[in-house]
């Protein structure tokens, strides 16, 4: 987080330092210059044939002059009878451009070195920082037998992850490579825990990053953030690269909307050529979690790109029933109150959401010094906004 807040600074800066060079470049500011009232040069000729001025300073693009006892400002004509017509009219001149002329020069070039190797040093910074924000990680931690359910799942991709590990073996037996998998559902189900206990499994590196990783405050950072990614998973293979909330910037590409609309298309745009790039037999397998496939662009997550689309849902009885086991595994339950209550009044609630319940519910019995009561359940789905289908039956008579 914090190196995410210095770099939208950083960004600022260079955005402010940008803008004052472009400024500056074009003359529509100049550092140095007092403060003074700017009229047109044709009323400053007016007020010169009325005899209203008194005295000129002349700068490099501007001439500073008094008129009954304001100072106004115009611009430099920069004609060689200039300082001849207002001595002619009994003006005093004061010439800054002879003897300042080197030395403005000079600042000026330091100006402008100065802003345009902030600028260079910014986009430098920047890039490396973006290499960074893809880790590959060669132990997750998280294997199979810490996920409760999905077992039709965990073989299937068992199976990819062989065909990724072993092209060779498989492309003589006609079978090629899947590129991409989609896992879909609501959130708090174990997309993420599942990808990672996926890497772990098959002894593979695994990236891990999701869809705001890539949206930046730069125009083409994104696509450019993109390039890095696959270029980064290249270098790693055998790898899984794993995009979790891939809808914030998969989704169905706006060709008539704004700013931001035209960035998520050259992101879009960007993975679409990363994924026709690496072909099969490659050792890259990436997969993408979303809670929207609907919303999806068709032509990302079509046949070739990413093949296979699995849906994970709310979990079932028997995935329930394991979650408990494995969320109260150093949790003590009151004698009358058994996991296969607590399954079936957790219906409906995502693996996440039973594991905020009990966790809860355990906090609330440690502060009565007591086990995990009925109450105590009923009390922690209220404070986590967690709906039971039922409540917990218990063993009593």
């Amino acid at each position: 987080m914090k190196n995410r807040k210095l770099s939208f600074i950083f960004i600022a800066v260079l955005a402010v330092a940008a803008l004052i060079l472009a400024l500056d470049m074009t003359g529509a500011i100049d550092f140095g210059k007092d403060d003074a009232q700017n009229v047109q040069y044709k009323d400053f000729v007016e007020m010169v044939n009325l005899d209203e001025v008194q005295s000129v300073t002349i700068g490099n693009d501007s001439v500073m002059f008094t008129s009954n006892g304001k100072t106004l400002n115009t611009s430099n004509p920069n004609y060689d009878g200039f300082v001849r017509d207002m001595l002619e009219h009994g003006i005093e001149v004061i010439d800054e451009t002879k003897g300042n002329d080197a030395f403005n020069n000079l600042m000026d070039m330091v100006f402008n070195v100065f802003f345009i190797g902030l600028i260079a040093f910014g986009a430098i910074k920047l890039i490396q920082y973006s290499r960074k924000t893809f880790k590959v990680v060669r132990h997750t931690g998280v294997k199979f037998n810490d996920i409760a359910g999905m077992e039709g799942l965990k073989k299937d991709m068992m199976f990819l992850v062989d065909v990724l590990k072993n092209p060779n073996a498989y492309k003589g037996k006609g079978v090629r490579q899947v590129k991409g998998v989609i896992l879909e559902g609501p959130p708090g189900n174990g997309k993420t825990l599942f990808a990672k206990a996926l890497a772990q499994e098959a002894g593979v590196r695994f990236i891990a990053t999701k869809g705001a990783d890539f949206q930046s405050a730069m125009m083409s950072m994104g696509s450019r953030k993109i390039r890095m990614l696959f270029s980064k998973a290249n270098r790693n293979k055998p790898c899984i690269v794993f995009i979790d909330e891939f809808d914030s910037i998969g989704e169905r590409r706006n060709y008539a909307g704004t700013g931001i609309d035209k960035e998520n298309n050259r992101i879009i745009t960007a993975m679409l050529n990363e994924m026709d790039g690496f072909t099969a037999n490659t050792g890259l397998l990436v997969i993408a979690a979303t809670n929207s496939f609907a919303s999806l662009d068709p032509a990302l997550v079509r046949p070739g790109r990413f093949d296979l689309k699995y849906h994970i849902g709310e979990p079932d009885y028997a995935t329930r029933l394991r979650l408990v086991e494995i969320y109260t595994k150093d949790k003590k339950l009151e004698e009358d109150l058994d996991g296969a209550a607590l399954a079936t009044s957790f219906d409906g609630l995502s693996c996440s959401a039973i594991e905020a319940v009990l966790n809860e519910a355990s906090a609330i019995a440690v502060q009565h010094n007591s086990e995990i009561s009925v109450q105590d359940i009923l009390d922690a789905a209220l404070k986590t906004g967690s709906r039971l289908a039922s409540k917990p039956r218990t063993n009593k008579r």
